[in-house]
Formats: C-alpha cells, sequence, structure tokens
C-alpha cells in the first residue's frame, strides 16, 4: 500500500479482480476468505472504500455427473428438467471497509460458511461432486478521495463485476474441519422432541444409532 495527494479532480474507476480463496484462520465459524486485488486511478489517493459484494453461483457454466445430477434434484428438479430450471444462485452479501491506497491493493472479502442443509447453498454444494463451482462477484459500494485537496465521495461503477472458479474441495475441506465426519440437520422442534422420546425408549446411546434404527424399521 503507497500513500500520496494528487491534483486529479475525476473520481477513481476501481477495478476488482478475485485472485483467490482460503479458509480463514481462528474463526469462530466456517469462514472462507476471498482475496482481491483493487486497482485504482493512478495518483489518485484514495482515503476509504465502503465495498459492498454480492457472489452468486453461476451454476449454469459447469458440468454435473450423474451422481451429483441426483443430489442436486431437490434444487433443480430430474435432469430431464434441467434446462429450464437450473439457474444461479445467490450464495452472500457483505460489506467490507478497505482502508487508504494509491494506485492499488489488495483485500480480503470474509464469508461464513453454512451447513444447514435448509439453505439452497449448502444443499449445492454438498451435492457438487469435485471440480470448480464458479463464482460471480457483484460489486457497489463508496469510494471516498482526495481531489484539489479536498475529500470527496463517488459511488462505484455499476457494471464493476469479477469471475472466479472455486475449487470443491475447498468448502468440503473446510466443512470436514469444523464437522468431522459429520452434518448438520436441522429439526423442528416437535420433531426432536419425538426423536428423543424415541432414543429414550429405545435405550439408544447415540443419534446416529436413533436413525439407523428408524431407517431399518421405518420408524416403529
Amino acid at each position: 500500500m503507497t500513500s500520496g495527494t494528487s491534483g486529479t479532480s475525476g473520481p477513481p474507476e476501481l477495478r476488482i479482480a478475485v485472485d483467490d480463496v482460503r479458509v480463514a484462520e481462528f474463526a469462530a465459524l466456517p469462514t472462507l476468505e476471498f482475496g482481491l486485488t483493487i486497482h485504482g486511478a493512478d495518483g489518485v489517493e484514495v482515503r476509504s472504500v465502503v465495498l459492498s459484494t454480492q457472489i452468486r453461483i453461476a451454476a449454469t457454466r459447469r458440468t454435473y455427473d450423474g451422481p451429483s445430477q441426483a443430489r442436486l434434484a431437490e434444487l433443480f428438479g430430474a435432469p430431464e428438467q434441467w434446462s429450464r430450471n437450473l439457474s444461479s444462485l445467490l450464495w452472500t452479501q457483505t460489506v467490507t471497509q478497505l482502508p487508504a491506497f494509491t494506485g492499488s491493493t489488495t483485500a480480503a472479502v470474509p464469508v461464513t460458511c453454512t451447513y444447514d442443509f435448509e439453505v439452497a447453498v449448502a444443499k449445492y454444494f454438498h451435492g457438487v461432486g469435485d471440480g470448480e463451482i464458479p463464482l460471480e462477484f457483484l460489486f457497489s459500494g463508496t469510494t471516498f478521495y482526495l481531489a484539489d485537496g479536498r475529500l470527496q465521495a463517488a459511488r462505484i461503477a455499476w457494471d464493476t463485476e469479477a469471475e472466479f472458479r472455486m475449487p470443491v474441495r475447498v468448502w468440503k475441506d473446510l466443512m470436514d474441519h469444523y464437522f468431522p465426519a459429520s452434518a448438520w440437520l436441522r429439526l423442528g422442534r416437535d420433531a426432536f422432541d419425538r426423536l428423543y422420546a424415541y432414543r429414550s425408549r429405545h435405550t439408544l446411546t447415540g443419534w446416529d444409532d436413533v436413525v439407523e434404527s428408524l431407517l431399518k424399521t421405518g420408524g416403529s
């Protein structure tokens, strides 16, 4: 990061690229960090940027094998319906505060991930077998910069976008770290109470035993 002054009066037109993705260290919740490179106008001193980021899964931009299609049937229907049902998915929206820079800088956009299978993107990430997930980054927000010795503000151009292909393995490794050899399901309280009563009635030691018993007996 560099600094300086400028007599340039026009606002910087930010250009943003997504370079990589990594697991956030020491995060309380499963979190990925996307590394950005931000370029502004040469010589324009940017004091700060309020960067809004919308991330979408461009599901139509990759292929799917048979097992993946079967796991994704809840989202997109049977394979013969995919030509009309397969569509992009909104993953998240986040706001990041960028510090001062001149010329260019780097930043990280943290994205908290969920293993809740009631959430469409969790179903998608789990259902995709391997390869890469095509992502679209749509940026907006406000740039604060110096022009002729005065602090100015300008909106980030509406068409500021970037693409990135995230390896499926990154998400799976993240969930394996936080939920090793397990998955997470959310139940209604009434359903949980009935399951708990079933577990107590049959003196089962764990929830895996409860599910295995129900699968074998049909819930009797």
